[in-house]
């Protein structure tokens, strides 16, 4: 039966999500911008029979659940309300506790009614619980047959309770949908839909037109039957995108919550992070979890060649994937550097891609397919190696770069066929290629290749001379920006700083589609052992700290033709170590391949410097390349000195 709350309380209600939806799109940044806060995420909460190994990953059980809310007041932690929250974000309250935390639990189980609701009532603390139509219209789960789920009856006393905001978790967004012609089931919210019977993905009008319909259908099925219009989407698995994002503004949902960790500030409630609980914490695991936000956490990192998983036949492409997928779980690390670009003859230049795109051929469409096997069965961290600019496509030849060579601008010779960054057009053709990255494919950030590099003889093409005099009021004549060190040192860290600000537009291309990406460089040894050398290569490694969330050193003294490889590496650590979050935030990338004379680096080698690089105090360690047909680096070494502990 439908039912409907008195027509003033309705009227009320509707009157403070107009409102909600004016003040943050008009002030939400105009008060307290400092207010920060935390969100928690609960699922499903069980007796304490219900928590005993093995159990569902998702659920806490109740006297976890109690003896976390214990740690939070004990702490200083003061629950708030969505209300609290929408009160500050728009100004009218600018009194936001101190430690705020808003309570959320998903998926809208019978738990929260019997175990959950009469804690809240206890202690008289607001919390937000999200539904999924689909799943109410059926009283059970999709995934999980056998869990209850509140009835109508019971979401109407808790909103009457006015303890309770009731959120939308999506009508039928929480479900998996075919997202590649390998029939990968992805997040319907933020997915392409793949037609297997026509061979084509979703437009982009058929994506909009399905989200904005299944949101307003989202908002209006909890009206019909609670008679409250939600204000709150709750994205199913935590992934959203910008165009969901607005399209739930549009629905009268314009606060929305993911699952990325960490604080969020009142200035933006527009996708808000949430602290997941999973594998039913105790409090001490808890504490830790809310102090530490899962932040600055060890990264361990396999570096992967796409061309070497790929072949001709599908059947063998599939056993080398399962092989190299089995390889990586077995790792036990948390960080994949995967190839999304076709470089079959090893020059570092893309001649096609693993992903549809609009300007480059598509080696085989794989790109989508590895890196969720990857997140889902490996449970590993996906970032998609890409050019900056090395494309081997048909773009007109005045869009590359060109050195002073023989007296004059041409061509220029380095290995790297890269496209000017100076160039709008060229800029413009590498972001659509990015752009349909993130489209087609659900990954986790962007290791930018270290094919960003200007000589001090590049980029002389005539858009980039004039850029240089326009722009930077330095003379367009090599002769003159070449004539004095100081002068080439100038140029140098214009276009070091050019660089970087294309791979920032890159990064937010990508975000419209995968907002929560992290950024990582790659990032040679010699500008950072030698500053004066980013003339010769236009990188700072102080620059680098500043754009990207993680610098990926090549920490290869082999490659460098080191006299002394531990003495090479350990200059690089204190060199990296003088600089302000220079350990925090850098990756030191080992070579498994000695590529002077095609040898493997044996692993005595290779477990000394690892070893040697732990020792030093590195945080973060990963290698180039996996070879998992040649077990190199050798798995049962890397289990032993490479793999990661469990962390709650």
């Amino acid at each position: 039966m439908i039912f409907f709350t008195p027509v003033t309380a309705a009227v009320n209600y509707f009157k403070k999500t107009c409102l909600l939806i004016f003040l943050i799109g008009f002030f939400g940044t105009a008060s307290a911008k400092e207010q920060h806060f935390l969100v928690l995420n609960y699922h499903d909460i069980v007796g304490a029979e219900g928590a005993k190994p093995p159990f569902n990953s998702m659920d806490v059980s109740v006297d976890h659940l109690e003896e976390h809310l214990g740690w939070l007041k004990k702490n200083g932690y003061k629950i708030v309300s969505v209300q609290n929250i929408v009160d500050a974000a728009a100004g009218q309250d600018d009194t936001l506790p101190d430690k705020a935390a808003l309570l959320t639990f998903d998926d809208g189980y019978l738990s929260f009614y019997t175990r959950v609701f009469p804690i809240l009532k206890k202690h008289h603390y607001p919390a937000t619980v999200a539904l999924v139509g689909t799943w109410m219209d059926g009283n059970v789960t999709a995934d999980e047959p056998g869990k209850p789920l509140l009835n109508w009856d019971q979401v109407r006393e808790l909103v009457q309770s006015g303890l309770v905001e009731v959120a939308s978790h999506s009508y039928d967004l929480h479900k998996g949908v075919n997202a590649n012609p390998q029939a990968n089931s992805q997040a319907a919210a933020v997915t392409r839909l793949y037609d297997d019977s026509m061979l084509v993905y979703e437009t982009d009008e058929q994506y909009h037109e399905r989200i904005h319909a299944a949101l307003l259908k989202s908002a209006e099925f909890i009206f019909q039957h609670a008679g409250i219009r939600p204000r709150v989407m709750v994205w199913p698995y935590g992934e959203y995108n910008q165009i969901a994002v607005q399209a739930s503004r549009e629905a009268g949902m314009p606060m929305t919550m993911g699952l990325a960790d960490g604080f969020n500030t009142v200035a933006d409630i527009s996708a808000l992070r949430r602290l997941i609980m999973v594998d039913n914490p105790d409090v001490s695991q808890f504490a830790e979890i809310v102090t530490g936000l899962r932040a600055g956490r060890t990264l361990r990192v396999a570096h992967l060649d796409m061309d070497y998983l790929y072949d001709k036949d599908p059947e063998q492409t599939e056993h080398n994937l399962d092989a190299a997928i089995q390889r990586i779980k077995d790792m036990h690390i948390n960080t994949v550097y995967l190839q999304a670009y076709a470089d079959p003859d090893g020059d570092g230049n893309a001649d096609a891609l693993y992903f549809l795109n609009r300007h480059l051929p598509v080696k085989q469409d794989l790109f989508s397919r590895v890196a969720w096997q990857l997140k889902t069965v490996a449970r590993v961290k996906v970032y998609a190696w890409m050019p900056i600019m090395a494309y081997q496509g048909k773009a007109p030849k005045s869009w590359y770069v060109q050195e002073w060579l023989d007296g004059k601008a041409q061509n220029a010779s380095h290995i790297y066929t890269r496209l000017s960054p100076f160039n709008p057009e060229a800029r413009q053709y590498v972001a659509e290629i990015y752009e349909d990255l993130a489209k087609y494919c659900n990954f986790d950030g962007i290791l930018f290749h270290d094919d960003g590099i200007l000589s001090d003889y590049e980029d002389v093409s005539p858009v980039a001379l004039s850029f240089t005099k326009e722009a930077w009021g330095l003379p367009d004549q090599f002769e003159q920006l070449h004539a004095t060190s100081k002068m080439r040192m100038v140029w140098a860290q214009h276009k070091t700083e050019l660089i970087n600000q294309f791979t920032d537009e890159l990064a937010d291309r990508v975000r419209i589609y995968r907002p929560g990406i992290k950024t990582a460089r790659n990032f040679y040894a010699l500008p950072l052992l030698k500053p004066y050398s980013e003339e010769w290569y236009a990188q700072s490694f102080q620059s680098f700290l500043a754009h990207y969330d993680y610098v990926a050193i090549e920490a290869m003294p082999f490659m460098e033709e080191a006299e002394s490889p531990k003495q090479w590496l350990t200059q690089l650590v204190k060199a990296t170590a003088k600089q302000p979050d220079g350990l925090k935030k850098t990756v030191f990338e080992l070579q498994s391949v000695n590529w002077k004379n095609q040898e493997k680096i044996p692993m005595p080698v290779f477990i000394e410097q690892l070893e040697l690089l732990k020792k030093l105090g590195v945080n973060h360690i990963g290698y180039y390349p996996d070879n998992v047909f040649e077990d190199q680096p050798r798995l049962s070494d890397l289990q032993q000195h490479f793999s990661l502990p469990i962390q709650p």
